[in-house]
């Protein structure tokens, strides 16, 4: 792991990225922001998290580190004891995790649950779609208070790596570290009124099998009794009604992806 701190005193606000290490988007805009020399307006540190993993080219080495938070550093494993380490630096801290996906090419936010710093702070992300997680948290860095999650594209594109740059640089404005406005980005900040968000409510197994297929779309309306994906050449049939959310083929080893409901839009969360 690697901690970068910018500005006088405690920080208050991080970013973390390259947490699975075959996500490099998160470590690529971290670096491109700190070559810039940016002057911040409040402390601020950069974590450049699964270093090991991310040289390796792997997911992770011994434990996926986003499924052992808190961590333990008397526990056999890299991750554990990484993540422990992790937990402490972001301890206090409004954070910015930044993640990539094999599912969705446009930027989503995610947060545990909707509270007055995802109020305040989603709004201005350059982000299509916020997923409230919810109970769906464990061993996750977004369990502790005042994180965000967000995946910036698709896993290893050039696409990710540019959009969590601007992720991070609207993040920073959010948060004060950064001057509101100190650089025109590529991606829009669309109406809250325009972003829906969607409550994570559980896991869709996969079968066992070799070969996999997803019929349907991310975050579009799945009617029961639809065949919405195939195990070797096997329709798999939708239950109940449902919005997939992370949805691919070959994504997890264990899930297809997410069932969700719809829960309004930005604009509808309350301010307090």
């Amino acid at each position: 792991m690697k901690v970068y701190e910018l500005g006088e005193g405690e920080p208050e606000v991080a970013v973390v990225g390259g947490i699975h290490g075959d996500e490099p988007c998160g470590p690529l805009a971290i670096k491109r922001l700190l070559a810039e020399e940016p002057t911040v307006e409040r402390p601020v540190k950069f974590i450049i998290a699964n270093e090991q993993a991310l040289e390796a080219g792997e997911r992770y080495l011994d434990a996926d580190l986003n499924r052992v938070f808190p961590g333990d550093s008397d526990k056999e494993g890299h991750e554990h004891t990484l993540a422990a380490e992790i937990a402490r630096e972001v301890e206090g801290c409004t954070t910015l995790a930044l993640h990539s996906t094999q599912s969705y090419p446009d930027p989503i936010g995610a947060v545990k649950s909707v509270d007055s710093v995802a109020r305040e702070i989603c709004p201005q992300l350059p982000v299509s779609i916020i997923v409230e997680t919810d109970a769906n948290t464990d061993g996750r860095l977004i369990q502790y208070p005042h994180v965000i999650e967000v995946e910036c594209g698709l896993q290893g594109t050039d696409e990710a790596a540019e959009n969590g740059y601007e992720l991070v640089r609207a993040f920073l404005a959010a948060t004060g570290v950064l001057p509101l406005g100190d650089r025109t980005l590529r991606l829009p900040v669309p109406d809250p009124g325009s972003v829906p968000v969607f409550q994570l409510k559980r896991p869709i197994p996969k079968p066992e099998g070799t070969e996999y297929e997803v019929f349907v779309n991310n975050f579009e309306l799945v009617t029961a009794g639809t065949a919405f994906a195939a195990v070797d050449g096997e329709a798999v049939y939708a239950e109940e009604d449902f919005y997939p959310v992370l949805l691919s083929p070959y994504g997890y080893a264990n899930i297809f992806g997410y069932i969700s409901e719809q829960n309004g839009t930005v604009a509808d969360w309350p301010s307090s």
